[in-house]
């Protein structure tokens, strides 16, 4: 049985979302950089959502393990997002779901995760940039309210494609109120554990 965990990313998760940025952006971000919003940055609030299933263990050793009481587990980082808490600002830095796992509402669990952190970090609104031929993901941050604010030219260096300023205004309390009943919604239909949005970060501030 698989569980999905939402939670901080961890120094140890780095190789799997390196994996993940590597295939989903150009250019990627650096292991370092990933070390850095993790371990050093004061403002960052970086996220996974990590898929944990127990593995059947093969052959003989599956007598010993019976035994032991001992179990084969897999862990997966599935989905991961960086947030950026500056003077009442929410940034999302950036969001990726691994390939193997799009289309299962993976990114969507890990952009509401993000929205309710910035909540309970008391952003006034959350922002994040992306490109304008990107649809979908345009799509998904209209579903959560996300308004178009200005076009930034020539934002991406790889193609010098514009990309859309889109925000989130975390001071309406009509929009608050609809965002809960989303994020009940995606919880209860995922069944994921929250160990993120309302965790108090163990760095220093």
């Amino acid at each position: 049985m698989a569980t999905l965990t939402l939670r901080y990313m961890q120094i140890v998760d780095i190789p799997q979302v390196v994996v993940i940025d590597n295939v989903s952006f150009d250019p990627a971000w650096s292991a370092r950089s990933y070390a850095y919003e993790i371990s050093e940055s004061s403002y960052s609030h970086m996220v996974v959502l990590e898929r944990t299933v127990e593995q059947p263990t093969p052959g003989w050793r599956r007598f010993f393990k019976n035994i032991s009481g001992q179990r084969e587990v897999r862990r997966q980082v599935v989905a991961y997002g960086g947030l950026w808490h500056i003077s009442g600002e929410g940034h999302i830095s950036t969001i990726a779901t691994h390939p193997d796992w799009r289309g299962h509402g993976f990114g969507e669990i890990v952009l509401a995760g993000m929205v309710r952190r910035a909540l309970t970090l008391d952003a006034e609104y959350v922002v994040l940039e992306v490109r304008v031929s990107n649809t979908i993901a345009q799509k998904l941050y209209q579903k959560y309210e996300f308004k178009t604010a200005a076009v930034k030219p020539r934002y991406y260096r790889n193609n010098n494609e514009d990309a859309y300023d889109m925000r989130l205004d975390l001071t309406d309390e009509a929009i608050i109120a609809r965002f809960d009943q989303r994020f009940d919604h995606i919880k209860a239909r995922h069944s994921f554990n929250d160990l993120y949005t309302d965790v108090k970060s163990t760095k220093k501030r």
